[in-house]
């Protein structure tokens, strides 16, 4: 009886009487893939407006709607009969309508429309301050940058988004059929993965300090004298306890005294703890600003990497990955950087560094395939639009073994080229720029390549030293268009080598302590590799600017929203 008295309530409740029903609303990319088959049926769809005109002397109205859910728009036709036009008309303005999907006349270019019978919402738009044009007038990716809270609405951008959330589908979708667990690390850390020390840096100090001059200039901080006579009183309520215990004075009289001399020292208290606040940052006998006032205590940063984080799990739980953003604190205003972006990191216990090589090929692999399988339209918008060749760089790298060669074999081969002059010289223990990478994966090999065991002067402290004590155990992934798309490493798990390779880097041991732990306790080959998400995106659809296919860009000038 319980059970059915509960299952009636919740029933009853599902109901929600005072609230407007649910709106049922069909996806324009479903009524257009379902073309004729769906004719005569009835549905409610919504989107925003892209063209809009009256026809036949303002009797209908055409309308191409876009809902974000596909490339192409649904053509809706509106008699004036049923709504006010010149409300439906203008470019932006988004509706939300019920109608009949029908078959278009012979020789237009829909393959079905819809005929409204209601409008149910409309959300009007000033044209003249609208910022985006109609129809096929084009602002510039640059310009859309200034409107970034609307750019999205732009086919471009709209194509980006879901090639952008594809990707990220098909990331966990590889990870999770080959068995690793997901990760959150967090964003706000104590250590510098890279050694690089291009941190944004998270403190309260600067927010505590203006809130300090603030109170300070309301209420002042007391002076000796002040403090001095609030130290009478004490004294004074002190002997007045005194007297009274020694008169024998009942217990009430003594407990009402002692509460005044507490009262009198909880006052003295906060006077001695207003006279320390001191105008601006705190700081040091030495000058040094001093972090343990601040939130947490130490100095704090944005994270450039989940990696050192998510290798504790790893050495746990054995396959894992992190996903999410990261930040560096580089002032570049290359099309290549961003000061935000996100980065897929897996990380593999009881592995080396053939076995990191070969998760990385798969795992791009992966991702190829899976736009080519479920992103084909909007593959076939940015071909149209921006590369002929990225469908074809997709396919390639999905179905190609790459190529491996050392880093050393890597040189010898640019130092060998005729016909071309690099802009960076090459020669051994160089960091490889784009140009060098690009020509092994698009001229010399014409396929991706993984470089492996980079001189150790040019990587991270943590990548495990080779037997030769000049090369690491690193690699990186190329691919024709953007170059280096995936950098990893086996990691170093011997205890006093890592020291020395802390040390060497210029980094103080006592922040990684917890990172040296893993090699106390039970330190275990593993290794992992960090794809630039951003990167892949590029890869993908041939986009040339870092700054159009990430939702938010924030790079040195721009944080916009």
């Amino acid at each position: 009886m319980a059970a059915d008295a509960v299952a009636a309530a919740m029933a009853a409740s599902s109901l929600c009487d005072d609230l407007e029903p649910a709106t049922v609303r069909t996806c324009i990319r479903d009524v257009l893939a379902a073309g004729a088959a769906r004719a005569g049926e009835r549905v409610v769809v919504g989107g925003w407006v892209r063209t809009g005109r009256e026809q036949g002397k303002g009797t209908f109205a055409f309308l191409e709607l876009s809902d974000g859910s596909c490339v192409s728009t649904l053509q809706v036709i509106v008699d004036a009969a049923v709504h006010p036009l010149a409300r439906l008309t203008a470019t932006g303005t988004s509706v939300l309508v019920e109608g009949e999907i029908k078959e278009p006349p012979e020789g237009t270019k829909q393959n079905v429309e819809l005929k409204v019978s209601r409008v149910l919402e409309v959300g009007e738009v000033d044209a003249a301050a609208y910022p985006l044009p109609k129809g096929k007038v084009k602002l510039t990716l640059e310009k859309l940058r200034d409107v970034v809270h609307l750019r999205s609405r732009t086919n471009t951008i709209g194509a980006v988004a879901r090639i952008r959330h594809q990707l990220a589908y098909a990331t966990h979708r590889f990870f999770e059929e080959n068995r690793f667990l997901y990760v959150h690390t967090p964003i706000i850390t104590t250590s510098d993965c890279e050694g690089a020390g291009e941190m944004f840096q998270v403190t309260t100090l600067f927010s505590q300090a203006e809130k300090t001059e603030k109170e300070l200039k309301e209420n002042p901080a007391p002076s000796e004298s002040e403090i001095e006579a609030a130290k009478v009183i004490v004294k004074e309520k002190g002997d007045a306890v005194a007297q009274l215990k020694a008169a024998k004075a009942s217990k009430q009289d003594i407990s009402a005294a002692v509460d005044v001399l507490n009262r009198a020292k909880e006052h003295v208290s906060k006077l001695e703890e207003r006279s320390k606040l001191k105008p601006g940052i705190p700081c040091r006998d030495d000058g040094s600003i001093a972090f343990e006032n601040d939130f947490f205590k130490r100095q704090a940063f944005l994270t450039v990497s989940g990696q050192l984080q998510v290798e504790t799990y790893a050495c746990a739980l054995s396959s894992v990955y992190t996903f999410g953003p990261t930040f560096r604190a580089e002032n570049s205003h290359t099309s290549r950087h961003l000061a935000e972006f996100w980065m897929v990191e897996p990380e593999i216990a009881f592995a080396n560094l053939q076995d990191d090589m070969n998760c990385a090929e798969k795992y791009v692999q992966y991702l190829c395939k899976w736009l080519l399988d479920h992103c084909r339209e909007d593959m076939e918008f940015m071909v149209k639009n921006y590369d002929k060749s990225a469908i074809e760089r997709l396919e390639l790298v999905s179905s190609t073994p790459f190529v491996r060669i050392s880093y050393t074999k890597a040189v010898e081969l640019l130092k060998n080229v005729t016909g071309k002059k690099f802009d960076n010289k090459v020669e051994w223990g160089i960091d490889l720029a784009s140009e060098h990478e690009r020509y092994l994966t698009e001229d010399i090999f014409k396929k991706p390549v993984i470089v492996y065991n980079y001189p150790k002067g040019i990587k991270a402290f943590y990548m495990r030293l080779n037997d030769d004590d000049k090369t690491v155990a690193a690699m990186d992934v190329l691919v024709p268009k953007v170059g280096e798309l995936v950098g990893g490493s086996q990691r170093e798990e011997r205890l006093d080598v890592l020291k020395q390779r802390i040390l060497d880097a210029g980094l103080p041991l006592e922040p990684y302590e917890w990172y040296l732990d893993l090699r106390r306790f039970g330190s275990v080959k593993h290794s992992g590799f960090g794809l630039g998400f951003e990167r892949m995106i590029l890869f993908a659809t041939g986009m040339e600017n870092i700054r159009d296919v990430i939702p938010f860009p924030r790079y040195p000038g721009r944080a916009d929203l």
